[in-house]
């Protein structure tokens, strides 16, 4: 007799701990689901948080605008323009876009480190907003593209650059370019998705995004090029881009200019935006 008395004693606690448990758990409302817009924000700080625990991840946005800024200055500037300081009034607004655009390549690239270490797999199975991971990476990349144009600038205003457009015109040159860049953000996330490594998603948005950017108006007036080069220079989209910040920094830019670069980036974002959800759903 007194051997089931501990027995039915430590079933009587389990049963009450038991029951205390489902009374905690099922005690008022559940909280409300997070909404897009917050998890695409908390997903955008994790990318933050990353460069605050590995600073090496902003060598590219500080390190490399400065290196090409006065490599390109010094180096074509007096065989250009005559002078380091007429070249940088032509080159400024050209070489900022041109180190924004490349740093977009690491949206793909850190997309695919996040699948293939399995991570996207656990935020797939959490229960937010589909899109939050990938608007959240975009958001975060959108911050080191701003350091990087604020990088460019400062060093520009020191070296002599003097926009005529002011600090209006170098605000609104910026928030267009950050524009333009996250809608080829989605480009490279698709890249992300496809591409098998890192790696390769770092070799292949590089193989695509260099001919865009250097053939183009950044460093030299298309007019001085051959003619089969110029007929692709002026459908180049980093070439209207160019046209727009200059015009922006300038204080000469024609809404037509501007439109044009707004209208693009939504055009990416819509064919891209879309095709990368598709991809990411069925990986």
């Amino acid at each position: 007799m007194s051997t089931h008395q501990p027995t039915a004693a430590k079933n009587g606690v389990a049963t009450a701990v038991d029951e205390n448990l489902i009374a905690t758990l099922t005690a008022g409302s559940r909280p409300p689901r997070p909404s897009g817009v917050t998890t695409a924000l908390t997903f955008g700080w994790r990318a933050m948080l990353k460069i605050k625990h590995v600073p090496e991840q902003l060598f590219d946005v500080t390190l490399t605008p400065i290196i090409f800024t006065l490599m390109f200055t010094y180096l074509f500037g007096g065989a250009l323009a005559g002078s380091v300081e007429s070249y940088l009034q032509f080159l400024l607004p050209g070489i900022l876009v041109q180190t924004v655009i490349l740093t977009t390549v690491y949206t793909g690239f850190t997309l695919n480190t996040d699948i293939s270490k399995g991570v996207f797999d656990r935020f797939r199975s959490l229960p937010i907003w589909r899109p939050s991971p990938l608007v959240g990476a975009l958001l975060g990349d959108a911050v080191r593209y701003a350091v990087a144009s604020t990088v460019v600038v400062v060093l520009g205003l020191v070296l002599g650059f003097r926009p005529d457009g002011g600090v209006i015109g170098v605000v609104g040159a910026v928030v267009i370019l950050l524009v333009f860049a996250s809608g080829i953000g989605w480009i490279f996330t698709t890249l992300g998705l496809i591409l098998r490594t890192p790696n390769a998603v770092m070799g292949v948005g590089m193989m695509i995004i260099m001919p865009f950017t250097f053939a183009s108006n950044i460093f030299v007036d298309p007019s001085t090029m051959p003619s089969w080069l110029q007929s692709f220079v002026d459908v180049n989209p980093i070439t209207h881009l160019v046209t727009a910040e200059r015009g922006l920094m300038a204080g000469t830019a024609s809404a037509g200019d501007i439109g044009w670069v707004l209208l693009a980036a939504a055009a990416l974002t819509a064919v891209f935006g879309p095709l990368t959800m598709y991809l990411y759903r069925r990986r």
